[in-house]
């Protein structure tokens, strides 16, 4: 081959990759479509206050009559017609969101959301089955609806429930007849056994959605039935956990104040006169759980919390060794996800704490079912780092606890979930998921106890006292049903049930 030619060729070769090359630059280099740039206002303006929401969350008519015009009043944004928006007037203060740039935002939404959501696709069939496990019911003459938001046991093996409706506390031996009863103030929601005969119990305030300090700390004789309150004018707290935090003697607590629009993680410490001093450690509403322990091994009590609203996620708290606290984001999950509950348990054997989350809150301005709700672990991966490493839907998930029910060396999982599908799948409403040498394969079985009660709450303890571990379930009979068609077919009367584990 002559020089000429080849040097024509690689001119050619040459002009063909200049030419490629500008017209992959300007590909790459395009203008944003409408689309990408509604995306990007979306992620500016919401992604400031949660974790930005992809419009496949939801369908569309649920973004456009519910969620989207409530995100709207929150900004500042105008609405009228219940979904139709108009931009501020002459007087009226400047929305946080331009108006411009909202009307974008929504047009978004109303382009890409799907006409409906596509059920979860669980990846094993759920078995109807006893799975190791009997009922006991207690023993009621009263047929009043229940509302039960707490459930308990001491170390004897009392259980305790708390009803909603009525504001009381109930005591219940272990052959599950009542043996005492206390009013208190609003519902409680959380108790801690401080003796055989003292215990600190949460009272929430109020039960809806509203920022009312009305919340209070207290502690009750379970001898004498004196109530004396430690800590008043709380937003909604849900739990309270004790701990000498700064080494200096003197127990203080920690309460999440789940709010409404405000709220936070409340450090409380006493003085010297008795009383506490209040300081946020996050104010965000929401604060569901936590978790004490020495997550960092300083020698020195941390916290892990889980915050359920809003800016949903999980953050680890270290203690500055100085009476104070430094947090770092753990998990972060979409608003949408309505976070419930967390647990910290090895799942996989390697010495670390993996986390064991479920989302199903259903309650607010999005209440379809969704395929993301559900149980999930989060395998730990070293320096705060965590991924996700299975994943079980269920509808309207409530709680989960990981334990080791069947004593085979494996750990299984307890689930609850208020919002389930009542209507198609009522099973889920309580599922074992009995683990096995795989760590991370469970099979799912559902005891026939659809008819006994709604659960709301639940807890594992043992009993009968015969060395394994029984479940308590505790009945919220009446509202806060998702599908309006639903006939609820349970016991309304009945404030709880056992599973008592029949492994020994």
């Amino acid at each position: 081959m002559s020089a000429q030619p080849m040097s024509i060729r690689k001119g050619l070769l040459y002009s063909s990759f200049v030419f490629a090359s500008i017209i992959s630059l300007a590909v790459s280099c395009h203008a944003p479509t409408r689309d990408e740039q509604a995306k990007a206002l979306a992620d500016k303006h919401c992604g400031s206050c949660h974790m930005p929401v992809s419009p496949a969350l939801l369908d569309s008519a649920t973004w456009n009559d519910h969620v989207l015009p409530a995100m709207a009043q929150r900004a500042g944004i105008r609405v009228w017609n219940e979904t139709s928006y108009y931009p501020p007037m002459a007087g009226d203060p400047a929305p946080i969101i331009p108006f411009k740039e909202w009307m974008e935002i929504v047009g978004y939404y109303q382009r890409n959301a799907p006409r409906q959501l596509a059920p979860a696709k669980p990846p094993v069939a759920l078995r109807h089955d006893w799975s190791g496990f009997r009922m006991g019911a207690p023993h009621v003459t009263d047929t009043t609806t229940t509302s039960t938001v707490l459930v308990a046991a001491d170390s004897a093996g009392n259980i305790y429930t708390a009803d909603a409706y009525e504001n009381t506390l109930t005591r219940w031996d272990t052959s599950l007849k009542k043996s005492g009863s206390w009013k208190t103030h609003s519902p409680v929601v959380d108790i801690a056994f401080r003796g055989p005969a003292l215990a600190r119990i949460t009272q929430i305030g109020d039960m809806r959605a509203v920022d009312k300090p009305s919340g209070i700390i207290s502690d009750l004789n379970l001898e004498s039935s004196d109530i004396r309150d430690v800590q008043p004018y709380l937003q909604r707290p849900v739990q309270t956990i004790a701990a000498d935090f700064d080494k200096d003697g003197q127990v203080e607590m920690i309460t999440c104040a789940f709010g409404h629009h405000t709220g936070g993680l409340i450090y409380l410490k006493p003085n010297a006169d008795g009383k506490y001093q209040e300081k946020a450690l996050m104010e965000l509403p929401g604060a569901t759980k936590a978790i004490a322990a020495d997550f960092n091994r300083d020698g020195w009590t941390d916290l892990m919390v889980l915050f359920a609203a809003g800016e949903e996620g999980i953050w680890l708290f270290e203690n500055d060794k100085k009476g104070g606290f430094s947090s770092k984001n753990l998990l972060k999950f979409p608003p949408v996800y309505g976070s419930t509950s967390f647990q910290l348990a090895d799942f996989n054997g390697d010495g670390k704490l993996d986390i064991l989350y479920t989302c199903g809150d259903n309650a607010d301005y999005s209440i379809v079912l969704k395929p993301y709700h559900g149980v999930y672990i989060f395998l730990n991966e070293g320096n705060d780092q965590y991924k996700q490493a299975w994943f079980y839907p269920v509808n309207g998930c409530t709680k989960a606890i990981a334990a080791d029910f069947d004593q085979d060396g494996a750990l299984d999982i307890a689930t609850i979930a208020f919002f389930a599908d009542l209507e198609n799948n009522p099973g889920e409403k309580f599922i074992l998921f009995k683990g096995n040498k795989n760590k991370m394969q469970f099979t799912p079985y559902a005891p026939p106890i659809e008819k006994e009660g709604h659960w709301m709450t639940m807890e594992a303890a043992d009993i009968d006292k015969d060395g394994d571990l029984d479940l308590l379930l505790g009945n919220y009979a009446k509202g806060f049903i998702v599908q309006e068609q639903y006939k609820p077919n349970w016991k309304e009367y009945q404030p709880f049930i056992v599973l008592f584990n029949t492994l020994r």
